[in-house]
C-alpha cells in the first residue's frame, strides 16, 4: 500500500485490452461486431418469441425470456467500449466509467447465476417431482424467483461497488484486462484494500455460492432420477427436457471457475483474457442456438 497524501489522484484508466497490434484492430473489431449483433438479435427474437406465442406461456420459457434479457444487457456492458475502443484506438476510460461498467456487468452475471439456478430448480420439479409440478412452479413463485434472481444480482454488486467506490487510486492506472473487472481495480488503488477484498471474498461466498450449489444439487437429482427410467425412449425425453440449459450452465460456471482459479501469473494473463470471453461474448452469443436447436 502506497501513501497517497503526497500523490495525485488520477481520474483514468487505461484498459490494455489485446495490447497494440495494428493489424488485428480491424479484424478483431469486426469479429466482435458481427458477435454483438448475432448475440443481440438471437437474444431479442427469443424474447419476442416467449411472448408473442401463447404456447410458450410456461416457466420454463418465463425464465429463458429472463435469461435472454439479461443476456442483451450483459454484452451490451462490454462490447459496445471494446469495439469503440478497437476502432478508435482509444483505451481510456474514466474511473467513474470504469466502477459503473464494472456495476452493471457484476449485477448481470449475479442475475444470470440467481436465473440459471432457478431453471435449474423448474427442470427438478418437472422431472422429479412432475405431478406436483404445476402446483409448485405456479405462475406467482416463477415471477418470485425470477424477480429475486434480480434483485440479489443488483444488491450484491451495490455494496461491493460501494467499497470500491471509497478506493483512492494515484499509482499505476493501466488495466491489463479487457474490461473492468474487480481484482485488477483493487490492485491499483494506493489505499488500504483488506476491507474491500474482505467484502468481495464474503458477497462472493453469501451470493455466488448458494445458486452454484442449488444448480449443482438439482442436477444431480435429475440425473439419479433420469438414471432410475427404465426405458431408454424415456430416459432420453427426460433428458432433452433439461440437455440444453445444462450445456449452458456447463460453459458459464466452467469457465468463470478458470478465470478465477487460473494462477495470477504474467504469463497466464493472455489465456485469462482468452477465456474470459467464453463466459462474457461466448457464452451470451451461443445460449439462443443451443436454446432454439
Amino acid at each position: 500500500m502506497a501513501d497517497c497524501r503526497n500523490q495525485t489522484a488520477i481520474t483514468e484508466f487505461f484498459l490494455l485490452g489485446f495490447g497494440d497490434h495494428p493489424n488485428l484492430q480491424i479484424l478483431l473489431f469486426l469479429m466482435f461486431l458481427v458477435i454483438y449483433m448475432a448475440t443481440m438479435v438471437g437474444n431479442i427474437l427469443i424474447v419476442v418469441l416467449i411472448v408473442a406465442d401463447q404456447h410458450l406461456h410456461s416457466p420454463m420459457y418465463f425464465f429463458l425470456g429472463n435469461l435472454s434479457c439479461v443476456e442483451t444487457c450483459y454484452t451490451s456492458a462490454i462490447l459496445p467500449r471494446m469495439l469503440a475502443s478497437l476502432l478508435t484506438g482509444d483505451k481510456t476510460i474514466s474511473v467513474s466509467g470504469c466502477i459503473t461498467q464494472l456495476y452493471f456487468f457484476g449485477s448481470l452475471a449475479g442475475t444470470e447465476c440467481y436465473l440459471l439456478a432457478a431453471m435449474s430448480y423448474d427442470r427438478y420439479l418437472a422431472i422429479c417431482k412432475p405431478l406436483h409440478y404445476s402446483t409448485l412452479m405456479n405462475t406467482r413463485f416463477s415471477f418470485q424467483l425470477a424477480a429475486g434472481s434480480w434483485l440479489n444480482g443488483l444488491w450484491a454488486i451495490t455494496i461491493l461497488v460501494l467499497f470500491l467506490s471509497q478506493l483512492i487510486f494515484c499509482g499505476p492506472n493501466e488495466i491489463d484486462h479487457l474490461y473492468c473487472d474487480p481484482l485488477p481495480l483493487i490492485e491499483l488503488s494506493c489505499s488500504d484494500t483488506h476491507q474491500v477484498i474482505l467484502a468481495d471474498f464474503i458477497l462472493a461466498c453469501v451470493f455466488t455460492l448458494p445458486p452454484f450449489l442449488l444448480t449443482l444439487t438439482s442436477y444431480m437429482c435429475i440425473i439419479a432420477t433420469i438414471l432410475r427410467i427404465p426405458s431408454t425412449t424415456g430416459r432420453q425425453k427426460a433428458f432433452s427436457t433439461c440437455s440444453s440449459h445444462l450445456i449452458v450452465v456447463t460453459i458459464f460456471y466452467g469457465t468463470i471457475m478458470i478465470v478465477y482459479m487460473l494462477p495470477k501469473r504474467d504469463t497466464l494473463r493472455d489465456l485469462n483474457k482468452v477465456v474470459s470471453l467464453c463466459y462474457t461474448v461466448l457464452t451470451p452469443l451461443v445460449n439462443p442456438l443451443i436454446y432454439s436447436l
